[in-house]
């Protein structure tokens, strides 16, 4: 056997990645609550309910095993409806107790990521219009301030918003989360006052706390025209990835918020970011189909090489990460891969899609590329929005009725590639020898 390993810098960050909605349970005051309780949202009718009962105490538990395993970091994010449940209350409780959950990590080993807004704020912010309200940016910065006085000793690592894009087009395009309703204006209105949120939050930030390091976690899909010789698939494609990639990124480089007929311009996000987040899950091949305007003529395929996860969600394309990187290695910033995974809930795939993800961004590292660290999503399987519990994407299951913690063979995957600071040959050949050689040619 071969014994070459491709190991990583010393100081590299291995972690899972979590948000407070999907583990915490029973978060009753927030606009996913009232969105699960209104029929037909959320495939099966199912309900984040107790989720994995981070609320009641069983983070530790789950962070104990992440920290036996390897594991040196964690991203979490903490629940504005839990620290500000109503615009003229604040929760010293639901702060502390985060506090003494950042204790626990740094206890464990654990460097912390925080994250400020995934997907969900209170029910009196949706109540007043949320990202339609010109007013909500401020809002969210009073929130913003609170934490990071609060736990600023505690945390170097700040995420503002996970995902914005996706957010905006999930809510006001697609309309599969809350409002569920909108135009593509209200869409362009909605993502110019997160680049405002953002950029106000990480001002805020830095006065607080000068040594931080603020970025935001960017949802990023590789995409490919389905016929590159055809203009209009050419095009597709483009408006694609200028929209969903790269849209609230360029406008933390020169200002400018732009989508489609619109475009504003925001002085005070430039320059708003220390380093890049990539959250990478799959790739796309994109065309011109006149049957979808609703779609703006868009339709999309998965990769006809790929090999596709049980619901046929992801396009594992392990080369198609490097799209990521290599968006995320413009910006001259460290990168953090902030979210990467798949659902997975027999544990077939994902051993194979750990080694050959983390050995494609291991390419990038060998180049020279400031990639600081790798979060895998997630710990442990949690509530997937409005695709409820039908996907898993836990390196532990998670039977909901017990709470009880099933053990996956990717467990002992990701524990080998963190405690070895990379991949060694021996375990490849060891989870997946089907894989061998792709990894380590002969």
């Amino acid at each position: 056997m071969q014994q070459t390993n491709y190991t990583f810098p010393k100081d590299f960050l291995w972690g899972t990645a979590t948000s407070s909605h999907q583990v915490e349970g029973n978060n009753t005051n927030n606009n996913w609550y009232r969105w699960e309780n209104t029929p037909g949202k959320i495939l099966n009718g199912d309900k984040a309910g107790l989720a994995c009962d981070w609320w009641g105490g069983r983070w530790q538990e789950d962070l104990e095993r992440a920290a036996e395993a390897g594991q040196n970091a964690h991203r979490f994010s903490v629940e504005w409806s839990r620290i500000q449940p109503r615009v003229d209350q604040w929760d010293e409780d639901a702060l502390e107790y985060y506090r003494q959950m950042i204790k626990g990590m740094h206890k464990l080993g654990l460097t912390p990521m925080l994250t400020l807004h995934h997907f969900t704020e209170p029910l009196w912010v949706e109540e007043q219009g949320s990202w339609q309200n010109e007013k909500t940016p401020q809002l969210f910065n009073d929130f913003v301030r609170r934490v990071v006085m609060a736990l600023k000793d505690q945390v170097n690592l700040w995420i503002t918003i996970n995902e914005p894009f996706g957010y905006i087009a999930n809510a006001y395009i697609l309309k599969v989360f809350p409002p569920g309703e909108g135009s593509l204006k209200m869409a362009f209105s909605g993502l110019t006052n997160l680049v405002r949120a953002h950029a106000l939050a990480y001002h805020t930030i830095h006065e607080l706390q000068p040594e931080a390091k603020v970025g935001f976690a960017n949802y990023y899909r590789s995409v490919q025209p389905a016929k590159p010789w055809f203009p209009l698939d050419r095009w597709e494609n483009k408006f694609m990835d200028t929209s969903i990639n790269r849209s609230f990124s360029n406008a933390l480089v020169d200002g400018y918020v732009k989508i489609l007929f619109w475009k504003t311009f925001v002085k005070e996000a430039i320059g708003t970011q220390d380093f890049i987040g990539l959250n990478y899950y799959s790739r796309d091949m994109v065309a011109f189909d006149l049957t979808k305007p609703q779609d703006l003529f868009r339709n999309t395929r998965p990769p006809e090489e790929a090999l596709m996860s049980e619901t046929g969600f992801i396009a594992h394309v392990p080369e198609a990460i490097l799209d990521g990187l290599h968006w995320a290695h413009e910006f001259g910033l460290p990168i953090y891969v902030t979210e990467n995974g798949v659902e997975d809930s027999q544990d077939v795939l994902r051993p194979r899609f750990l080694f050959e993800n983390i050995h494609q961004i291991w390419k990038a590292v060998n180049s020279n590329w400031d990639i600081k660290g790798y979060f895998h999503w997630s710990q442990v399987d949690n509530f997937e929005w409005e695709r409820g519990w039908s996907q898993r994407f836990g390196l532990w299951g998670l039977d909901l009725p017990t709470q009880k913690r099933i053990r996956r063979k990717s467990v002992d995957v990701y524990a080998a590639i963190c405690k070895q600071n990379g991949i060694h040959a021996e375990d490849v050949q060891r989870f997946t020898p089907e894989i061998f050689n792709s990894i380590f040619p002969q």
